[in-house]
């Protein structure tokens, strides 16, 4: 109650009305007051209305009563008072227009100023809100929250500022964990990283054994490439806290980024032995060697190690579901049997995880590992898209064309506007000579995804080879358009140019830009010497078809065709018809080879 008439005393003087006054009684008062202080009377009577009504919650009743005072007496402190309630009730308009006027009506009042930068900051006018807050800060140089407030509105727009204004708030108040954090983030934005070191350095001087601060600075150190800093401090943690596993893990991580599993693994293994670290913590960390070992093959027994440590505390299939796969790796079958069989007995639910598994071994073109692991997957789970997907495409990565045919039509029809399934689906088809459907799909398939760049490719190919070159040449065209450095699209139209001995110098760039990308590809080696074969440039067209013999074996017959081409107009016409029958043995309905073997000539 004190409290309350304390108020009311202030508001009383802030409106500038006599307490005298008001305690006259209303006759004398319509007597002898003047119509002035009448109305000054109404005002104060009008403004403790609204200042109860402020004080219950009830802004629509204060603001009523408020403007009922503004009506008898203009003051700063009336219109503060509007001001502050239509901005509770985020009426932005009303509470700019009378928070400007009561700092025009009275300037001094530091709590008016703040309210107008609060209403711009609200209002997403940071630039008027900056202003007030300057002149703040030109009438009080100590003002610590004002400072705290302009520098959060410059850091997004003028970051440099902003530091500036965190600076000269340490001047004020010394050190502070929030100053120095919020410096430290913006240095690192700006990309200044050893001014942000400084900053966070400067944390670790206010407590230098505090622990949360001391992993601040690792993140930091680590964000920013500065390992080894990091590895120090992760050392003198763990000295002290030998069971911080947080702190192992992050040593770990460094480790990893520094190639060096080794070290890693050793971390890795004290943590993976603890029993309250969760299962599925130390299945992340065996999946990460697992996935390592496929670039990687001393990762393998590594990632045994710890999944067979983790086995002897679980029976969970997840586990049992890599060990199938480490077994698979490493060709003992039965062993990996056994384990995919426990998965399908316990786990027969859980299609991602035979996905994701599948998907490693063919990201890492492991085929027939990826075939082995998707065909135990598609007797569970016969309807599903991403199984049937995988399985068909390693199937086709091994010349399986017939066998993956069914898989990818059914991946087709489980999920039609997916392009990956289309191109897929189109590209075996042209492999069994079903050309026309192969085109329907592929088309299908641009029809998704017009820009599609391999499905151009493909389509482009296969009307090459239906002899449909006009339409072949367009879609090359387009596709070079969209990717004028794409090995393969410049290789296939290279030589399908060169075939026809058309643009022959264009052909030649085209099958550079290939090489560039892929020196040891036999297909572009081959298509490089074809096209010096055309331009009559002999010794350089056997170099490279002979080197593309050597990468791709004796069991291509274009390539022995060519090198046989390529002998003739050296005039060794002897090793060319051995070259040309061997071809023939390969493609023994090629009438054009035939033709050579019979004639012994071109």
């Amino acid at each position: 109650m004190k409290k309350y008439l304390a108020f009311v005393l202030l508001t009383l003087l802030m409106i500038g009305c006599s307490t005298s006054d008001v305690s006259q009684s209303s006759s004398s008062s319509e007597r002898n007051i003047s119509e002035p202080e009448i109305a000054k009377q109404k005002a104060v009577e009008h403004f403790i209305n609204g200042s109860i009504a402020e004080s219950k919650g009830d802004y629509s009743s204060a603001i009523k009563e408020y403007n009922q005072a503004l009506d008898y007496d203009t003051s700063a402190g009336i219109c503060f008072s509007l001001a502050k309630n239509y901005f509770a009730i985020n009426k932005l308009g009303n509470a700019l227009k009378y928070s400007k006027l009561s700092v025009q009506l009275d300037s001094t009042k530091t709590e008016y100023q703040l309210l107008l930068a609060d209403i711009f900051i609200q209002a997403r006018e940071n630039d008027s809100a900056a202003v007030v807050l300057e002149k703040i800060l030109t009438a009080d140089s100590t003002d610590v929250n004002t400072y705290y407030k302009l520098a959060r509105i410059y850091e997004s727009t003028r970051p440099l500022e902003a530091i500036k204004i965190y600076d000269r708030l340490i001047n004020i108040i010394g050190l502070d964990w929030n100053v120095l954090l919020r410096v430290a983030e913006l240095y690192e934005k700006l990309g200044y990283k050893e001014k942000a070191a400084e900053s966070v350095e400067g944390l670790l001087e206010i407590d230098p054994s505090n622990v949360a601060l001391q992993k601040l600075a690792i993140d930091f150190y680590v964000r920013n490439g500065y390992n080894e800093k990091a590895l120090v401090m992760l050392d003198e943690l763990i000295e002290t806290m030998p069971d911080d596993l947080e702190a192992r893990e992050k040593r770990a991580q460094i480790y990893i980024i520094q190639n060096d599993w080794e070290g890693a693994s050793k971390e890795f293994k004290y943590i993976i032995e603890k029993p309250d670290v969760p299962l599925e913590a130390k299945v992340g960390i065996g999946a990460t060697y697992f996935a390592k070992s496929f670039s990687d093959s001393t990762a393998l027994p590594v990632a045994k190690e710890f999944f067979e440590s983790i086995d002897k505390d679980t029976t969970d299939w997840q586990v049992k579901l890599y060990l199938g796969a480490i077994a698979l790796n490493e060709g003992n079958d039965s062993l990996a049997i056994e384990n995919f069989k426990y998965v399908t007995e316990n786990a027969s639910w859980h299609v991602e995880s035979w996905i994701r598994l599948g998907g490693l071994y063919f990201d890492n073109r492991h085929y027939e590992d990826a075939e082995t692991i998707m065909r135990e997957a598609i007797e569970l789970f016969p309807n599903e898209f991403a199984v049937n997907l995988i399985l068909g495409l390693s199937l086709a990565q091994q010349n399986k064309a017939l066998e993956s045919k069914d898989y990818l039509k059914k991946a087709v029809e489980l999920n039609p506007s997916d392009v990956n399934s289309l191109s897929a689906y189109g590209f075996t088809l042209s492999q069994l000579q079903e050309n026309e459907e192969a085109v329907e799909y592929l088309n299908r398939a641009l029809r998704v995804d017009p820009n599609n760049v391999n499905v151009l490719g493909q389509l482009g190919l296969i009307y090459n080879n239906l002899e449909m070159m006009s339409e072949s040449d367009s879609l090359y065209e387009y596709a070079l358009q969209i990717d004028p450095q794409n090995a393969l699209i410049n290789n296939n139209y290279a030589y399908s140019l060169s075939e026809r001995d058309l643009e022959i110098e264009r052909a030649l760039g085209m099958i550079e830009i290939a090489m560039a990308a892929d020196s040891s590809n036999s297909s572009y080696l081959d298509t490089y010497g074809w096209i010096f074969f055309k331009l009559g440039e002999y010794e350089k067209a056997y170099y490279y078809i002979k080197k593309a013999i050597d990468a791709d074996g004796e069991s291509n017959a274009v390539l022995l065709e060519h090198l046989g081409d390529v002998l003739f107009m050296q005039g060794k016409k002897e090793e060319a018809l051995d070259l040309w029958k061997r071809a023939l043995d390969l493609d023994s309905s090629n009438e054009i080879l035939m033709n050579k073997v019979s004639t012994g000539a071109i």
